[in-house]
């Protein structure tokens, strides 16, 4: 687990959501349960979409990804610990928040990722592969409910456990959908204009795998 969990990145998803417990008037220890719970999802995220019968990628954060050196089977079974031990944290660490809050919260996180969230989109996403129809309106509801999905949630959570109200709430998820929009649209063009090298992870993968993307929708200009 400590390998993939602990090999880099940016952290966006745990900064989002200590940021946004902080700007509704939380505390950082508040929310750092639940930083620390999305970035274990996003983990298996990557762990999972690397295996070779998903984006199949060898690297990840510029070192070999979880299935290239402790094998496809551990990897599968390490992603899905860390989902589950995602939400045991937040049961078992949060401290001074009221339980109603502590169940909105997982609440909230499993919508975001299952069937509603970024696990049904990555299922849209590769019945998608290799067809000619695919427009910008599912190619956005695809980013929505799959990039987009695990950024609104971190906003979210780190929201609710800073005791915002639903105005609040509401502004905060919508704040993050864009950011996740922008974060998809910079991930495409990087994918076709950065070597592996440069991005740690295989580049060009998207093209291999003939996946719809902004730029191949609308070029790189637009």
């Amino acid at each position: 687990m400590s390998y993939s969990l602990l090999a880099g990145g940016k952290r966006v998803r745990p900064i989002l959501c200590i940021a946004s417990c902080e700007l509704v008037g939380g505390q950082e220890s508040t929310a750092m349960p639940a930083a620390c719970a999305v970035e274990m999802i996003h983990t298996m995220t990557l762990m999972h979409d690397d295996l070779p019968f998903m984006a199949n990628d060898d690297l990840q954060h510029g070192k070999p990804t979880s299935h290239k050196v402790f094998g496809e089977d551990v990897a599968v079974l390490v992603g899905d610990a860390l989902l589950l031990f995602a939400f045991e944290h937040i049961a078992i660490a949060i401290k001074g928040v009221p339980s109603e809050r502590i169940v909105r919260v997982i609440s909230e996180l499993a919508k975001c990722v299952g069937a509603e969230g970024l696990i049904g989109c990555q299922v849209v996403d590769i019945c998608s592969q290799g067809k000619s129809d695919v427009g910008l309106d599912l190619l956005e509801f695809i980013h929505i409910h799959k990039t987009a999905a695990l950024l609104k949630g971190s906003a979210v959570l780190g929201a609710i456990l800073g005791a915002a109200n639903d105005q609040e709430v509401a502004k905060l998820r919508k704040f993050a959908r864009c950011i996740g929009l922008l974060f998809q649209v910079v991930d495409d063009i990087l994918d076709v204009t950065k070597s592996s090298q440069q991005l740690g992870q295989t580049a060009g993968k998207d093209l291999l795998a003939d996946k719809s993307t902004y730029p191949k929708l609308i070029g790189i200009e637009k």
